[in-house]
């Protein structure tokens, strides 16, 4: 019988929104974190009060609020397309976490709403800022049985976007290998024709800076959000 680690205890507590918002770059990270005692069991606003309730009695610790200075909860709000804007430049696809997001280049996208987890990294990456949030209007969408339900599906498809990652990144790799395999034994082929093959680790490379760059963009327009908020208030 496999044994859970406390890193899986941990992290089948949070909401999988991958949003960032921990100051870590996905919810797997965040329960490493808190499993080495780096970190508090306040920094994930999408879990709520009562996520940091039961990190509080996994570990052990005492139930603290959210700092002030950082993310609150809120109601969580869905990415809407406004398709009549979108240009079809894919990049709110690649950065979100979930699949939540259809579509191809230079074609219209739309999100899924079912699929959506709220967790804001498309805003940052669109170039013509056709993407808006709108709150969700069940008032127990918040309650810990329902984020936790939305959590082991979000689980699954974030899970499924890595391995396919993976795969496409295999893939890619293999066809630049047969290519410069092919075209080494060619007769006259160019001394330099194996280099290709590093091409798809750096294109990895570059779309994961892409993702990087996008999830600082969206914690800083998060962060201007919420401190206009407060000005307001």
């Amino acid at each position: 019988m496999p044994v859970i680690t406390l890193v899986e205890r941990i992290d089948a507590l949070l909401p999988q929104t991958q949003c960032g918002q921990c100051s870590h770059s996905g919810c797997r990270p965040y329960a490493e974190a808190l499993a080495d005692g780096r970190d508090p069991i306040n920094r994930c606003p999408p879990g709520g009060d009562a996520g940091i309730r039961a990190l509080a009695e996994l570990l052990g610790r005492d139930v603290i609020p959210f700092a002030a200075d950082g993310p609150q909860p809120k109601p969580r709000a869905l990415a809407v397309i406004r398709e009549d804007s979108c240009i079809g430049c894919t990049l709110c696809i690649q950065a979100c976490p979930v699949d939540a997001i259809v579509g191809a280049a230079k074609q219209m996208h739309t999100v899924i709403a079912a699929e959506c987890t709220g967790c804001e990294l498309c805003l940052a990456p669109c170039p013509v800022d056709c993407i808006d949030l709108v709150p969700v209007a069940d008032p127990a969408d918040g309650e810990r049985e329902q984020v936790m339900a939305r959590a082991a599906q979000a689980r699954i498809r974030y899970q499924r976007r890595l391995a396919r990652k993976e795969r496409d990144q295999a893939d890619k790799a293999k066809r630049l290998a047969e290519r410069a395999a092919v075209a080494s034994a060619a007769p006259n082929a160019p001394a330099t024709a194996p280099a290709a093959v590093p091409a798809a680790p750096a294109a990895a490379v570059d779309k994961n800076e892409l993702i990087r760059k996008a999830m600082e963009r969206a914690a800083a327009m998060r962060a201007a959000r919420e401190q206009a908020d407060k000005d307001k208030a």
